[in-house]
């Protein structure tokens, strides 16, 4: 495992170092999603609406819309200036009952490692909570976010539990349980039996994830026999144009564009060079009209010319 955090325990005038663990994985066999025709990986991409283009993670802020409709946007420094517990201590606000606290509250697990040389400390605080039967409600910040947790002990390790807030849990009220009769004292009394005959101790081992097992055996059947199975294709070149190459079209474009308005300013009367050239076509047609007519009279003269000096 890899530490996700480090600090401090804050326990009275005492500092516990600590490293901090996520508890829990997911085993879940995870799927792509791909084309049903050939296979292909189905891409996402993060597209701007209002310029078309890629925006890489680093570029992306968050925005918020009021019910109203209006927009703001907030950078990483506005959130640094919201009030949070101190990032690197885990400070303790009070000791309660384990059992007032209500398991729907429980959210994501950590374990705490000792991040001392001499983890004294460490083992005091672990043994005291476990000796009074006692959970302490701490404040953690994780990724910019304060949770309510509660700190326990397991297995002589220390585990860190956040807790929702209380208005995280929905208030609910079904009308289907309205004007229902109580039970009778004979039913109640065979239901009693019923849970006593189902009653045993806790042991998590026994249960076991038949899907995820039925899961697994029907994928490695399919790889096994090739049913199903996805041939290898080259993928095909990505659409989207690096920003280099974007901002060369892009340049290119505006340089079309102000050529084509140039080339309407000079149809305007803004500039006539081409003008002039178009006409002195004509000029230069009619010129060499008039020469080939001349040389047919130059040659008719020399020959007259000729015959009277004979």
């Amino acid at each position: 495992m890899r530490s996700i955090w480090k600090g401090s325990i804050a326990f009275g005038l005492v500092n516990v170092p600590v490293k901090v663990y996520t508890a829990t994985e997911d085993h879940d066999i995870r799927f792509h999603q791909v084309h049903a025709k050939d296979g292909g990986r189905i891409k996402y991409d993060r597209v701007c609406t209002v310029c078309g283009k890629s925006v890489q993670y680093a570029d992306i802020d968050k925005a918020y819309e009021s019910p109203e409709g209006d927009k703001v946007i907030l950078t990483d420094e506005d959130f640094a200036k919201l009030p949070a517990a101190e990032k690197h201590e885990i400070p303790v606000l009070q000791f309660v009952p384990s059992d007032q606290i209500d398991p729907i509250l429980f959210d994501k697990s950590y374990y705490l490692e000792p991040d001392s040389a001499t983890p004294k400390a460490y083992v005091l605080l672990a043994t005291t909570l476990e000796q009074i039967d006692r959970t302490a409600l701490v404040h953690f910040t994780l990724r910019q976010k304060t949770r309510l947790a509660a700190l326990r002990v397991r297995d002589g390790m220390l585990v860190l539990q956040t807790l929702l807030w209380p208005d995280e849990v929905r208030e609910v009220e079904f009308e289907s349980l309205d004007g229902v009769a109580a039970p009778k004292p004979q039913e109640i009394k065979m239901a009693e039996t019923l849970v006593e005959t189902m009653s045993d101790d806790f042991d998590p081992d026994q249960y076991t994830d038949e899907y995820q097992i039925e899961l697994k055996r029907l994928l490695d059947e399919a790889i096994a026999s090739g049913t199903g199975k996805v041939p290898e294709q080259p993928e095909s070149a990505p659409a989207e144009m690096d920003a280099e190459v974007v901002d060369l079209v892009a340049a290119l474009q505006r340089s079309l564009e102000a050529s084509g308005r140039r080339a309407a300013g000079e149809d305007n009367g803004k500039a006539k060079p081409a003008k002039k050239a178009a006409a002195k076509k004509p000029a230069a047609k009619k010129t060499a009209a008039k020469k080939t007519a001349e040389k047919p009279a130059k040659k008719a003269a020399k020959k007259t010319a000729a015959r009277k000096g004979a």
